[in-house]
């Protein structure tokens, strides 16, 4: 009888033929990755995490009676925060989550090991892997939608707009911008990628506008952090500005991540040829850091420590002492 208690560990090189065959089957949930990288497929980054083994990447598999789950995490450079980057098979409505919710959590257990306090993933809603995750101890912190624009439509009228690299000496004005624009709530989360080059907008002294690009052999991906003060048109001219940027944008399909804090830029996006591909949910969950050894001080020490009157009690307890009167009858 086949043993249906999962049990997940990390991937080896042994474990490749399973990883090519679960490839195409599976979802990804880092749209940066997924859109110009490729996380799935048989040359994924999947495959070559296990063949060039990175401390920032780490394959697990999980094993059920019924089969094999594969998923991968992303540990962010110089940050706190581990983002799931692919699990495969897809997890279907008429199938049992057993195996998906260990490799869950085994998910979030590694990312702990690991110095992260945060797991996230990006994942369509009406996918039956969001209630799972839900069920996992995932929150919806934000929702995004991804835009997509084919390739050889132009570049569109940059109206004279001129954007700049970013240097060293923009970092204090960007983060300005991006705490002015992005809700507190999610702002450990949706700050650019390190991965990514930035493109800075300035009206007179201060950047008004920054757009985070990043390019792979599959796509281009943006995601822009504009002030609600830019006009229309000017939103319209940077991001033809950054469309042009990008080393092969007459060749490649472009992809904005619109989160719905910056909605209104959804006319911009359907003037430049932009066509609405993907509703998802950026979901997290917080790891909690466990204490490796206790170590308890006894009570009456920790009291004597404490400037105050108040001593601890004794374990010897005082009968009380009744005086009588020797003229009471």
């Amino acid at each position: 009888m086949p043993n249906r208690v999962p049990d997940t560990r990390t991937a080896t090189l042994k474990d490749i033929p399973l990883v090519k065959r679960l490839a195409d089957q599976g979802i990804v949930l880092d749209s940066e990755l997924g859109f110009t990288r490729a996380a799935d497929g048989p040359n994924s980054a999947v495959l070559s995490s296990i063949v060039l083994p990175q401390r920032s990447l780490c394959t697990l598999i999980t094993r059920t009676g019924d089969g094999h789950v594969v998923g991968q995490i992303r540990l962010k450079a110089s940050e706190h925060l581990a983002q799931i980057v692919y699990i495969a098979p897809q997890l279907e409505p008429t199938m049992h989550d057993t195996a998906w919710l260990h490799m869950l959590d085994a998910m979030a257990a590694e990312a702990g090991r690991r110095g992260a306090h945060i797991l996230t993933g990006e994942v369509d809603e009406a996918s039956a892997l969001f209630q799972t995750m839900r069920t996992a101890g995932f929150a919806v912190y934000a929702r995004q939608e991804i835009w997509r624009r084919a390739p050889g439509q132009g570049f569109g009228d940059s109206n004279g707009i001129e954007l700049a690299e970013e240097t060293d000496g923009d970092a204090m004005d960007i983060q300005l911008l991006y705490c002015n624009i992005v809700p507190r709530l999610v702002q450990h989360i949706a700050v650019p990628s390190s991965e990514s080059a930035g493109l800075v907008y300035r009206q007179g002294d201060r950047i008004q506008g920054y757009v985070a690009v990043s390019e792979g052999k599959c796509g281009i991906y943006l995601v822009p952090y504009l002030h609600p003060d830019i006009l229309f048109r000017e939103v319209s001219a940077i991001l033809a500005g950054a469309i042009a940027r990008a080393n092969r944008a007459d060749k490649l399909p472009v992809y904005v991540c619109m989160r719905r804090y910056q909605d209104w830029l959804g006319e911009a996006l359907i003037e430049l040829g932009f066509n609405r591909w993907a509703d998802q949910a950026v979901m997290v969950r917080h790891i909690t850091a466990g204490i490796r050894q206790a170590s308890f001080a006894p009570l009456a020490r920790t009291l004597e420590a404490i400037p105050s009157p108040i001593r601890p009690p004794t374990s010897q307890v005082t009968e009380p002492v009744i005086e009588i009167n020797p003229h009471q009858e």
